[in-house]
């Protein structure tokens, strides 16, 4: 062992020794196979329970080596089949004699013989524990009366090895089947002096580590701890002995699978340990209560997707037994959620802490039945919903002797649309979809602006009452308003503002890679467009190719459902559909209700007219929509009850799910990838909407928005309260080969390790791969670590600039140059290995970097994105074809279309008419075609040269091609006049 890891163990044992309450343990008295270390087991048995085991062997006939023996057979399995947890929480029974594994600490200190107890049980601290067959030993691991509860690898940077070492070494040298590792202790960590990971289950290769750290200053990591390490306090604070009991008895969860057999359930329990965030939390909110008693608000601001149910459920139960100086202080805990999902959690939470079933109440029928169980004794934590807030409020203030805590749940608005009315869209014969699309998003921005959403709706009632002494108030949101900040924040008294009473940021969230940055990847229209059409000049593309993608792209005029419906299917095809591996999802966010419904029967009419059979849709709105005497719901449109919807889109049947109002806050589906946004979203709104991007999943690795309606500027400046992320969208696809360019100039890279090592990663199975891999990237890195300092940072950030573009840009051009995906691969690989990187963030500097490069011309205006902006290219004026008198000159054609067609064309334009005349008579092709071909057969190839000049000529003018592309009478206009004039001087020439 290296001499400064071994002083790192040192320093951890020597602290949970001398302060953490932990005694030594004996790596010679575990038995690897049983799992346990029974000299530990009985000599807190002898001390705790003395009677019982003297019973148990008189049952034995005096035998005190069978009754041992037995005794051991009888706990390793129940271990096996009930788990450690739920073992060391309510013990075992043999030969009916009850025996307890653990003793938690009392609530109150009124039976002291409950306190003796507690004090009985024997942590200890084993090190370089050998754990099964071989040599392997484990770094750490900590017993809690004999039984393994706790493994930890520990590293130090001073020796080249770090957290993510540590996670390697968990994956690819620890048995995830070996009894210890996968059915005794009950999480792993990952440590070294700046941070700390941590996981619950072990599964080789596709291990989930999460982050456990503090954050520091507003991000990721750890603050420097004055004292000593930066990752002193998972020892000091989570692993001291008094901590780490109530989290055996008050926090760890293990979430049981609804479906399949025992033994099947019991193979697919997940161990839910919390996170700091959620653990400090928690502790923090109950300190508080204890001192303070009833009648305080708490305001607690956590990032959407890091995980408030449990923290709610924790908080909750918590709260339930709190004491302070051995009486309650409140005596019922009511949360207030819509949330199913919740009401499930909080039953089963609770079960497992207290094997007592009714303590968790929720209410399904009316305010009676809100009113027995405030009054009552039986019921203990009561679930209801935000419509019924303002009863328990009012209810609350008339039983001053009982004291409350209110948890409120982030206020969800995927239900809300229940309770509104159905639209009244009575649609006559005269008008036209857009009217009716236009007064459907109207009604529902109006209706939605009524209604409010339900943080407001809390804050007034709140507000109207005052505070009430016997209620406390505990709300959870990821994105408080002010007035919600002021009225249950905590105010600073040197800043004068109101600040959350604890804060899990969303930028924390996110780089310490808990949740995506849904930012990283946003598109506008007319960035989607632009980059399209930019591949004309990318060297990975057929000019054919690129040439019918910008016709096809820029006929897609943004406000035609049936145009959107093609760029969503196929980039869902193309694209979304390779991510997650294979199972990514896509979401469509409509203005109404009646854009969700035509949007639904676009997409299907699609789909059904290219006989695709890979992709299906389902939509989710709520009430009936009425368009053109026929009527929709969400029912009859998915063909099963609304109530499946959900489950139905997380399975492998569907893929897009088009919605209004419903789903786009409070829903939480990993698999979902790409957002297409065809709604305006604003402040809040746009956060929220958006988040539901975030969510990880072991496959996922990035997001994908494309936004028909809104300026990215605008997104950008919705979330900065919440998050100071920086938009980064890079807008020209030659910028990805400038960026791999730059790589050569280092000298680190070599063609042949990249093209065996991206071979392997692009296909990997073999768990010896995964060995060759490193083997192919470690040259690299030796190379790399060569280089000096200065030329080591710079290629860093040359390596996690190209990541980050290929990443963005293949989310939008499928690039057909292979090369390039093998180059991303393994310099994704290399960079998670470099010193000085992390694994699932790579250098977000470079991401700020990368947008300061082109984040003017990417937002510069908006093309075709508000509201009623470029309709009037898509509007039919009824007259069809006019085909005019031949004009002499081209100041007669210019004028002819400006008067018909409302542009403002110049001398500028009319030389650009000039040179595409000229381009014509020079072609040598049409030059023969002429000479051999009357008018009417020259027409046809000239009609293909025609459109090939536009698009090959398009940056000089947009506005004047996307008019040609567009419009077929402005079309037919040009061709038919140049067609002449070309042909007539060609027949001359010949």
């Amino acid at each position: 062992m290296k001499a400064n890891e071994q002083a790192f163990e040192d320093a951890i044992e020597a602290s949970l020794l001398e302060h953490g309450g932990y005694g030594g343990g004996s790596e010679g008295s575990f038995d690897p196979a049983l799992g346990l270390d029974p000299t530990l087991v009985f000599a807190f048995l002898r001390s705790t329970q003395e009677k019982a085991l003297a019973q148990l062997v008189t049952r034995h006939g005096g035998n005190g080596g069978d009754a041992e023996a037995g005794l051991l057979k009888r706990l390793t399995a129940e271990i096996d089949d009930r788990g450690t947890l739920d073992v060391l929480r309510h013990g075992i029974v043999d030969h009916g004699i009850e025996f307890r594994l653990a003793y938690f600490k009392p609530a109150h200190g009124l039976t002291p013989e409950l306190l003796a107890r507690y004090e009985a049980n024997r942590l200890t601290v084993v090190r370089q524990l050998p754990y099964g067959q071989g040599t392997n030993t484990l770094d750490l691991c900590l017993f809690a009366n004999g039984i393994p509860v706790v493994t930890a690898e520990l590293k130090n940077p001073l020796t080249h090895q770090g957290v993510e070492q540590a996670k390697t070494q968990y994956r690819t040298h620890r048995d995830p089947g070996n009894m210890l590792l996968a059915r005794r202790a009950l999480v792993h960590f990952a440590v070294d002096p700046e941070e700390v990971a941590m996981t619950t289950r072990l599964e080789g290769q596709r291990t989930r580590f999460l982050p456990f750290n503090l954050g520091c200053e507003g991000g990721a990591g750890n603050p420097p701890n004055p004292n000593g390490h930066r990752t002193s306090y998972l020892w000091e604070r989570v692993w001291q002995r008094d901590a780490w009991l109530d989290l055996l008895a008050r926090f760890i969860h293990v979430e049981m699978p609804s479906e399949g057999s025992k033994a099947e359930r019991r193979a697919n329990a997940l161990t839910i340990f919390p996170r700091f965030q959620q653990w400090d939390a928690v502790l923090r909110l109950e300190a508080d209560a204890r001192a303070h008693g009833a009648g305080q608000n708490y305001l607690v601001q956590h990032s959407a997707g890091s995980g408030k149910s449990n923290t709610i459920a924790w908080l909750a139960h918590c709260l339930l037994t709190l004491h302070a100086e051995d009486e309650k202080v409140f005596d019922k805990v009511v949360v207030i959620t819509d949330r199913v999902v919740l009401d499930r959690q909080l039953q089963d939470t609770i079960y497992q802490f207290e094997h007592v079933h009714g303590v968790v109440v929720k209410i399904e029928k009316d305010s009676t039945q809100l009113a027995e169980a405030l009054i009552g004794e039986q019921a203990r934590i009561i679930i209801t919903t935000l419509q019924k807030f303002p009863f328990v409020l009012d209810k609350v203030g008339e039983l001053p002797d009982r004291r409350y805590a209110v948890i409120v749940d982030e206020a969800h608005s995927s239900q809300t649309g229940e309770a509104a009315k159905d639209l009244k869209l009575a649609l006559g014969q005269r008008q036209t979809d857009d009217d009716a699309l236009g007064q459907a998003e109207q009604e529902e921005l109006r209706d939605e602006a009524r209604r409010g959403d339900s943080e407001d709706f809390l804050a007034r009632q709140a507000e109207a009452r005052g505070r009430q002494p016997n209620l406390s108030f505990f709300a959870f949101t990821a994105t408080p308003k002010a007035r919600t900040l002021e009225l249950f924040g905590v105010r600073d008294p040197v800043a004068d503002r109101y600040r959350p009473f604890h804060l899990y940021s969303m930028r924390q969230a996110v780089e310490e890679g808990f949740i995506l940055d849904v930012l990283a990847n946003y598109t506008t229209y007319d960035t989607y467009y632009r980059i399209e059409k930019a591949i004309s000049d990318d060297p990975a593309y057929e000019t054919t190719k690129a040439r019918a993608a910008i016709a096809r792209f820029l006929q897609l005029h943004p406000h035609n459902l049936a145009q959107k419906a093609e760029i969503i299917v196929e980039h869902y095809r193309q694209h979304t559909s390779k991510k997650i591996g294979g199972k990514a999802k896509a979401m469509v966010v409509t203005s109404s209700r009646l854009h969700a419904v035509r949007y639904k029967l676009a997409i299907d009419r699609y789909i059904r007219d290219k006989g695709y059979t890979d992709v299906h849709s389902l939509v989710a709105f709520s009430g009936t929509v009425f368009d053109a005497g026929d009527q929709f719901t969400e029912p009859s449109m998915n063909e099963f009850p609304e109530s499946e919807t959900a489950t139905r889109f997380g399975e492998g049947d569907y893929q897009v799910l088009v919605v209004a109002e419903k789903f786009q806050t409070g829903y939480d589906q990993p698999l979902l990838h790409t957002m297409f946004v065809d709604k305006p979203l604003t402040g809040l709104h746009a956060v929220q909407t958006l988040s539901r991007l975030n969510r990880i999943h072991p496959d996922k690795t990035d997001t994908f928005v494309l936004d028909f309606r809104n300026d990215a500027e605008d997104i950008k400046e919705a979330f900065k309260p919440y998050y100071d992320a920086t938009v980064a969208i890079p807008t020209d696809p030659n910028l990805l080969y400038d960026t791999r360019r730059d790589l050569d100039a280092f000298d680190v890279l070599r063609e042949d390790e990249i093209e065996n090592a991206a071979r392997l990663l692009a296909s990997l199975g073999d768990a010896r791969d995964h060995g060759k891999v490193y083997a192919l990237l470690d040259p690299a890195l030796e190379r790399f670590k060569a280089l000096p300092e200065a030329q080591q940072d710079e290629f860093r950030g040359a390596l996690g600039r190209f990541v980050h573009v290929y990443s963005f840009l293949a989310q939008i051009v499928s690039f057909s140059d292979t090369k390039l995906e093998g180059d991303y691969l393994y310099a994704r690989a290399l960079a998670t290995l470099l010193p000085g990187s992390r694994e699932g963030r790579l250098d977000l500097g470079q991401e700020v970097e990368l947008t300061h490069l082109r984040l003017e011309k990417t937002f510069e205006g908006s093309v075709s994105l508000d509201h009623g902006e470029g309709e009037v290219s898509t509007i039919f004026d009824g007259r069809g074809p006019q085909h005019e008198q031949e004009a002499e000159h081209l100041s007669k054609i210019v004028a002819i279309i400006n008067e018909r067609f409302g542009l403002n064309l110049t001398e500028t334009d009319q030389v650009l008419f000039d040179q595409f005349e000229k381009a014509w008579i020079e072609d040598q092709t049409l030059a023969v075609q002429a000479k051999e071909n009357d008018l009417a057969n020259f027409q046809f190839a000239f009609d293909k040269t025609f459109m090939s000049t536009i698009i090959t000529r398009m940056d000089a003018n947009d506005e004047i091609f996307k008019r040609v592309l567009d419009d077929q009478d402005f079309r037919t206009l040009l061709a038919d006049y140049y067609v002449k004039k070309v042909y007539e001087q060609l027949r001359e020439a010949a």
